[in-house]
């Protein structure tokens, strides 16, 4: 036997195994598609399949071949994300506002793949994920400008979603016109007055006017129907892109640490105990009434090793003058030492609920999921 033959019948033994062990691989990725949809989470997780690479690609002895090995982990990563796309391609994610707000925009770069769908407030978009009308809900806990989102927090508290991740997006004005329009032709700029005051600067050094609007999204809806092109809108250049907007300018707002840190809801149970693994985690927890009860239960995390990064109190609705705590920690709780630490602080608390795990420090960036 020649080489050419004895190497064609060795290809042909390869490509054998290697068809049923893709299929049993298409499989498995069903698998992982029918879980994410179940927790709310996207498609791709860079951090998990950076991880699978380098782990299997390791296992390549020969320098050479392992970095086609890489390649090739890469593309069938790649294909196995079609995949799981065409699986999860009905996938609906609620959110609050108007098409082409923060909030779509956020929901859109999670899931860029599921049907987006607005509700009037919070409240009905948790519900739509709560009742099963939606898959997940993407509602905003916190800015660094604004603070906390209190009616998002208690929403997390007294109802029944998990959070499965925690997504920060980046606040980003553009000055938005009409096609054709130049920056001579503008004399008005609409958005909301939040957005006005962030990009005060620039409007002033431009000789613009400024009014107010109800809110950036709608402000871009107006221009694009207004057609006027002396009148121009600030919002995001993802939002005027769905009015057919043009961006004059990107990035006019004078401070690039306005961030809002997006949740993802859904109905399933992310116990980091079951797999939900994450290295943070946010706990809602009341004490018992009696001297030094809180800080008996926050040295409980400090004595297990876990670092908390936010510490804040909400009243209890129907209970006057009375307090629910809600905490932001890092540390993976996928661990004996995070089973005895939720051991310990639940025989401290009254009520101690985990709300959920995540991957800290999640950003979304234009064009992409985190």
């Amino acid at each position: 036997m020649d080489k050419l033959t004895k190497a064609r019948e060795i290809i042909d033994r390869v490509d054998r195994e290697m068809a049923a062990l893709f299929e049993e691989r298409m499989a498995a990725a069903a698998l992982v598609a029918e879980h994410k949809k179940e927790k709310g989470m996207p498609i791709f997780d860079a951090a998990r399949e950076k991880a699978v690479i380098e782990k299997n690609a390791a296992r390549v002895e020969d320098p050479t071949i392992r970095e086609f090995y890489t390649l090739f982990l890469q593309h069938t990563m790649d294909v196995s994300k079609l995949y799981q796309r065409k699986l999860l391609s009905g996938m609906r994610i609620a959110y609050a506002g108007t098409e082409g707000a923060f909030a779509h925009v956020a929901a859109n770069r999670i899931f860029p793949d599921g049907e987006k769908v607005p509700f009037a407030d919070f409240a009905a978009a948790y519900k739509a994920a709560q009742s099963g009308e939606c898959d997940a809900a993407v509602i905003p806990i916190e800015n660094s400008f604004a603070g906390e989102v209190a009616e998002a927090v208690d929403l997390i508290y007294f109802g029944s979603l998990r959070i499965n991740g925690v997504y920060e997006l980046p606040v980003e004005h553009d000055l938005l016109a009409l096609p054709g329009a130049t920056m001579a032709d503008i004399k008005t700029v609409i958005s909301h007055p939040q957005a006005l005051s962030q990009c005060a600067g620039y409007l002033k050094k431009a000789g613009l006017t400024a009014k107010a609007f109800s809110n950036t999204a709608l402000a871009a809806k107006h221009v694009a129907e207004l057609g006027d092109k002396s009148v121009a809108a600030i919002a995001n250049g993802e939002t005027g892109a769905l009015y057919g907007l043009c961006t004059l300018q990107k990035g006019i707002n004078e401070s690039r640490a306005n961030t809002t840190r997006f949740a993802v809801l859904s109905r399933a149970e992310n116990d980091p105990l079951q797999g939900g693994r994450g290295d943070h985690f946010i706990l809602l927890l009341t004490v018992k009434h009696s001297a030094g009860s809180l800080a008996r239960a926050i040295d409980i995390l400090g004595k297990y090793g876990y670092n908390i990064t936010t510490l804040r109190s909400r009243p209890m609705k129907e209970l006057l003058w009375q307090y629910y705590f809600y905490i932001e920690a890092e540390g993976d709780l996928e661990t004996e030492k995070g089973r005895a630490m939720l051991r310990e602080l639940g025989e401290e608390c009254e009520e101690l609920k985990l709300a959920g795990t995540y991957h800290g420090h999640r950003i979304l960036k234009g064009g992409s999921n985190a």
